[in-house]
């Protein structure tokens, strides 16, 4: 590892983004931040679709709601002075009006999840979401973006993967990253932290009484009629990442 890493992790909504934050910040050399762009966000959207998300009036307040504010605080110094600096980030999250340019100073990477797994697991807060809401548009045209930036095809990395086997599967992400892995990554305890945003409460009960990542267990749900269509356009999208997966022994 040379000089500071600045790793934004792009993910889409209920796909073990929070954990990994989790996983990260249990490290004594990594500091984390949690959806820096979740302000800006909703503040583009819509009143009929920014009022389904829970709390949004204290998230709108508890942020900048300019991109470029963000952007630049995010390729700026590193809290703490740590070597390693963890940005959970929702791909969701990127409006059509944000250049994409700032991304070039961080180290990008992809947490995928199999879509149906998504739509039901978010429809339990958020129904009839539209592509958009899980991600995947946003990470496929990001991924693009950063392999033409770079020349390189950007690291992505399956959930799935990671809870099957949590050693190996962060071993072979931050082997890819260029970082050392730590033993402490694997467990850390319950509660909330200093760095949750002001959402928690709405959406992180599970997280909050973690030690650990769960077990891998395939969900049995079924995605509604009214959701085929969307589930359909996902699965496009997912695959177009899932070919790039890096390989996790076991």
């Amino acid at each position: 590892m040379n000089g500071p890493t600045r790793i934004a992790m792009w993910s889409g909504p209920r796909n073990i983004s929070t954990a990994m934050m989790r996983s990260w910040g249990a490290r004594s050399d990594c500091a984390v931040i949690d959806e820096p762009l979740y302000a800006h966000y909703l503040s583009t959207l819509e009143p009929s679709r920014r009022d389904k998300h829970p709390g949004v009036g204290d998230v709108l307040g508890s942020q900048s709601n300019d991109w470029r504010e963000v952007a630049s605080m995010l390729s700026g110094p590193i809290p703490d002075d740590r070597p390693i600096w963890y940005q959970k980030q929702m791909a969701h999250h990127l409006s059509d009006e944000m250049e994409l340019d700032w991304v070039g100073e961080l180290t990008n990477c992809f947490l995928i999840r199999e879509p149906a797994a998504m739509i039901t697991s978010l429809i339990k807060i958020i129904d009839s979401p539209i592509p958009e809401d899980l991600g995947l548009p946003q990470q496929v045209r990001l991924f693009e973006r950063v392999r033409e930036m770079t020349g390189q095809v950007p690291t992505v990395i399956d959930s799935c993967d990671i809870l099957r086997d949590p050693s190996q599967g962060l071993s072979a992400l931050c082997n890819q990253l260029g970082v050392p892995f730590d033993e402490s990554m694997l467990a850390w305890s319950p509660g909330q932290r200093p760095e949750d945003g002001v959402w928690a409460p709405h959406w992180y009960a599970s997280v909050y009484q973690s030690t650990g990542f769960a077990p891998y267990r395939p969900k049995d749900e079924e995605v509604p009629a009214s959701l085929r269509g969307v589930l359909d356009e996902c699965n496009a999208l997912y695959e177009t990442l899932a070919q790039h997966t890096i390989c996790v022994e076991s």
